[in-house]
C-alpha cells in the first residue's frame, strides 16, 4: 500500500549517493593530492661563465668629399651682395671679441698705522684695448703723513695675451722719487697662475745701468660671497748694489700682508689688515746705517675699487 512506494524510494536513493561519489572520485584522479612542480629541462650552461662577445672593430670616418672644397668661401655672397656681407662680417667679428674698451682699478689705496711715523700707499692702474692688446698705466708710491713722498713712479706699457692665463708687458718707468727723473725699461708679464693666483713680475734697467727685479703675488680667498680674505707677498731684488736709493744686491726687500674686505658691491670693498716689511743683506744694512729699522709691522685701513 503505502509502504510499498516508499520503500522503493529508499532503495533508489540508496543506489544513486555512491554512484554520484564514485562518479565524483573518478572525475579528478588527483583529489586530495598536492601536485608535483614540472621538472624544468636542464641548463646547458649552467656553472659555466660566458664568453663575451668581441668589441666591433671601429670605423673610420670618411673623409669629406671632394665637392665640399669646390663651393665659395662664403656661401651668402651667392645669395647677397658681396660687400655688404663682407662688411656685416667684419662687424661682427669687431662686436666678438674686438671691441676696444678700457677699466681703472685702485688695488691699494691705505694707511699704514704702526710705532712712530703712520705712512700711506698707492697702487693704481688703467688699461685700454681689446682682449689681446692693452695699453697699461700704472703708478705706484709710498710716502709718510706730514712728510715727503718716499716712492713714486709711473709706468706705461704694452701688453699682448701670449697664453689664455697669461700677458707679456714691455715698456717704460719713469721714478719721481727717491731718484727724480730717472727712466728705466720695463720687461715683465702678468697673469693668473694654476689655483687663482695672481701674478705680477717685472725686471727694470734703469738708464743709469742698473738692473732690478720685482714679484707681487696674491691671492682671493672668499671667506663669503662679499667677505674676502686676501694675502699678498711682493720680492724685491737688485743686481747690484744701489746707494742712492739704498738698495743693495740680491734679494733687497721682502713684503706680506693679509687683508680681509668686504665687497658692498663688487667694484667697491674697504679693507682692514696687518703687513710686514723687511729689508735684507745690504739693503738692511744701509737702511741701518741711515738710522732706519729695517722691519716694520703696521695696522692697515684702506679700500679697493674699479670702474
Amino acid at each position: 500500500m503505502r509502504t510499498l512506494p516508499i520503500l522503493f524510494a529508499l532503495a533508489a536513493a540508496g543506489w544513486a549517493v555512491p554512484a554520484v561519489a564514485q562518479h565524483a572520485h573518478h572525475a579528478d584522479p588527483h583529489a586530495g593530492h598536492v601536485m608535483p612542480a614540472p621538472a624544468m629541462p636542464a641548463d646547458p650552461h649552467a656553472g659555466h661563465a660566458m664568453e663575451a662577445a668581441p668589441a666591433p672593430a671601429p670605423v673610420a670616418d670618411p673623409p669629406p668629399p671632394a665637392a665640399a672644397f669646390d663651393g665659395p668661401v662664403h656661401a651668402a655672397d651667392t645669395l647677397f651682395d658681396p660687400a655688404a656681407m663682407s662688411a656685416a662680417r667684419e662687424q661682427l667679428r669687431a662686436n666678438q671679441g674686438g671691441m676696444r674698451t678700457w677699466k681703472v682699478m685702485a688695488d691699494r689705496l691705505e694707511t699704514h698705522v704702526q710705532d712712530g711715523v703712520d705712512g700711506y700707499v698707492w697702487d693704481v692702474e688703467a688699461w685700454y684695448g681689446g682682449d689681446i692688446d692693452k695699453l697699461w698705466l700704472k703708478s705706484e708710491g709710498e710716502g709718510a703723513w706730514g712728510g715727503k713722498t718716499e716712492e713714486a713712479e709711473l709706468q706705461a706699457l704694452w701688453s699682448r695675451a701670449v697664453t689664455p692665463w697669461f700677458d707679456a708687458r714691455a715698456g717704460v718707468r719713469y721714478d719721481f722719487e727717491p731718484d727724480s727723473g730717472l727712466a728705466h725699461l720695463v720687461l715683465g708679464f702678468e697673469g693668473l697662475a694654476a689655483y687663482y693666483v695672481e701674478v705680477d713680475a717685472a725686471a727694470f734697467l734703469s738708464e743709469r745701468g742698473d738692473l732690478t727685479a720685482r714679484v707681487e703675488v696674491e691671492y682671493d680667498q672668499h671667506i663669503t660671497q662679499k667677505l674676502v680674505l686676501q694675502p699678498r707677498v711682493e720680492v724685491a731684488f737688485a743686481a747690484q748694489d744701489v746707494p742712492r736709493t739704498g738698495t743693495g744686491s740680491g734679494l733687497s726687500s721682502f713684503e706680506a700682508g693679509l687683508r680681509v674686505r668686504y665687497e658692498f658691491v663688487p667694484n667697491f670693498a674697504p679693507y682692514v689688515g696687518v703687513g710686514y716689511e723687511r729689508k735684507i743683506g745690504e739693503t738692511g744694512r744701509m737702511a741701518r746705517e741711515e738710522g732706519e729699522d729695517p722691519d716694520s709691522t703696521s695696522l692697515l685701513l684702506g679700500v679697493s675699487f674699479w670702474f
